[in-house]
């Protein structure tokens, strides 16, 4: 069994009004912080590896220079499950015993602690698993291969959202340490709340 964490950073930020991942947040682009939180939780295990999809040059450089598979996905322009699909296609083929470990790049304050707890989530009995505070989820999210041909049919701005809901009696939450860990950029005021160290609306599934 494999686990293939995917980190989707191709987001076009039109709610923020400008390429919020490149937007500076303590001395780094936003999507670093999540880039080097995963890099280095790949770097601590033997049982995952990390694949960056994006279609911004300094995000792609920058996983290279991390020692992860960078995908260029220009077509994410046209939505999220574009993104989605670029990262599986990466993979192909994923046996159906692997496991899929979505993450966003506008969540900086995402804890190595709880991409590992999802990681170790997986198990041959499991189909979803996904990142909550107080029973209300987020990014990221964790997939059986067996969900593939869900994932692969997302159209759209369609994300893996759609397809937790369809299984959301068989998916697993696992807590984090911090609400801010699923607290994400999607507006300037988000971005500001998130460098006072304030808690920003939770999205939920």
């Amino acid at each position: 069994m494999n686990k293939h964490i995917i980190y989707l950073a191709a987001g076009s930020g039109s709610r923020f009004g400008s390429n919020k991942l490149l937007c500076p947040l303590e001395g780094k682009p936003l999507f670093r912080h999540g880039l080097d939180t995963l890099a280095g939780l790949v770097r601590a295990r033997k049982d995952c590896d990390l694949t960056i999809v994006s279609r911004y040059g300094p995000v792609l450089e920058a996983a290279q220079a991390a020692g992860a598979r960078a995908v260029d996905s220009p077509d994410s322009a046209r939505g999220l499950s574009f993104t989605i699909r670029a990262g599986l296609s990466a993979l192909a083929p994923i046996p159906p015993e692997d496991f899929l470990l979505f993450a966003v790049a506008d969540q900086p304050r995402l804890g190595q602690g709880t991409a590992a707890r999802l990681l170790d989530a997986a198990r041959p009995e499991l189909l979803a698993a996904a990142a909550c505070w107080e029973g209300r989820s987020g990014n990221p999210a964790l997939f059986s291969a067996a969900l593939l041909p869900e994932l692969e049919a997302l159209t759209g701005d369609q994300g893996g959202r759609v397809v937790l809901r369809r299984h959301w009696d068989r998916c697993v939450l696992i807590p984090v340490e911090d609400p801010l860990e699923l607290a994400d950029a999607d507006t300037p005021e988000a971005l500001l709340a998130l460098r006072q160290g304030e808690l920003d609306t939770l999205k939920a599934y």
